[in-house]
């Protein structure tokens, strides 16, 4: 076997490489999908949002709050409002808005702050919580000044700018968790922006019984029809899944091109394989002539087809592991880029089917080879 792989090194070589980049880019594809459904992988199963029911862009009024929380089934409410504000210069691009701390941090327990950090946010008017990775990205620590330009919401009275105190640092409860937000508190920005005030960007909403989301959300948008702000309720994995689609269908998109390049890669690891047997014929018919039975055979051909195709899948997989562990290439358009241990599991199963298919046709030519033939071809 490791004679056949070594019988011409450039052509083993190259055939190697190919399935090499093949994972790589199989790997990648995995992390893209990853953290642009993050979001749908995160969300809860007991939560609703509601949004204005033209556009996520329009607000609703605050009192909404209550009224939400008076139908039948709502255990909780929150809301939040997309602030958009601008660190330094418009590429340093991160989710930022104003929320109620409490309610927010019961809403999501996904966000892990500690309770010194949540002390200091409710006694700190101008105190903002941010994630452990844009903390990171920017260097910021427990203390800093952050300013921010506003250009939806204009800045704040009497100042050239927003400016919040960083009072706590918060951690993801799960690796698909986005820590590259930051929150600061409502009640500030309701006092000092200059328009909409009342307004906010939507609510998220606790049921006490996932199963009945669908009436729930049915009897939340029936309370505001044929209002002025008339609503839109539907499960937070479907709202997030709805930013995700803006781009396409992430899953067919990852599909569409891993089957074109494996459907390539298997046409060269066969063609690979069945000029390596018609190189080796005679060598076949010596071995079946002292005593390599017909399955033995078809093993050795299946064993060498699927040594090259998992050592090259496997070590494609370990570098795109290794670069994507590094550090995030870009936070600003992807705040979670993760390889998942189900991409990795996938992966690997892909590349010893990859051998056993790319080998199974030489495989079945060594096996029916018949002694004679194999050596009359050889001389």
């Amino acid at each position: 076997m490791w004679a056949g792989l070594k019988r011409k090194k450039l052509r083993t070589a190259l055939t190697f490489l190919s399935i090499f980049i093949a994972f790589m880019l199989f790997a990648f594809l995995g992390a893209l999908k990853a953290a642009l459904n993050s979001g749908v992988s995160m969300a809860g199963l007991d939560r609703l949002i509601v949004r204005h029911k033209v556009s996520l862009i329009q607000t609703l009024p605050q009192s909404y709050k209550a009224r939400i929380q008076g139908i039948a089934g709502v255990a909780a409410v929150c809301h939040q409002t997309w602030f958009g504000g601008i660190y330094q210069d418009p590429k340093n691009f991160f989710p930022n808005m104003p929320v109620e701390p409490e309610e927010f941090c019961a809403m999501f327990p996904e966000f892990v702050l500690s309770d010194a950090a949540k002390t200091a946010w409710l006694t700190t008017r101008a105190g903002a919580v941010v994630g452990r990775a844009s903390a990171k990205r920017f260097q910021w620590k427990l203390g800093d000044r952050v300013p921010l330009h506003a250009p939806i919401w204009g800045e704040p009275i009497g100042q050239s700018q927003w400016e919040f105190e960083i009072v706590g640092i918060f951690d993801g409860a799960k690796k698909a968790t986005d820590t590259s937000q930051l929150f600061f508190r409502y009640d500030y920005f309701e006092e000092a922006r200059q328009r909409d005030k009342g307004q906010v960007g939507w609510y998220t909403v606790r049921i006490a019984d996932p199963d009945a989301a669908t009436r729930i959300a049915a009897a939340i948008d029936q309370e505001f029809a044929n209002s002025p702000y008339e609503t839109k309720t539907e499960p937070e994995g479907a709202f997030a899944q709805g930013f995700a689609q803006q781009i396409g269908d992430i899953g067919s998109i990852v599909m569409a091109v891993v089957g074109a390049v494996f459907f390539t890669i298997l046409l060269v690891a066969d063609n690979t394989m069945l000029q390596s047997l018609r190189e080796r014929t005679e060598e076949l018919g010596v071995l079946k002539a002292i005593g390599f039975s017909n399955r033995l055979v078809l093993l050795l051909v299946l064993i060498e087809s699927c040594c090259i195709a998992t050592l090259g899948g496997c070590s494609g997989l370990a570098v795109a592991w290794f670069i994507i562990a590094s550090g995030n290439p870009i936070p600003s358009l992807l705040p979670v880029f993760i390889l998942p241990t189900q991409t990795l599991v996938s992966g690997a199963a892909l590349a010893v089917a990859l051998g056993l298919v790319a080998g199974a046709l030489p495989a079945w030519q060594a096996m029916r080879l018949r002694i004679a033939e194999a050596l009359r071809r050889g001389a």
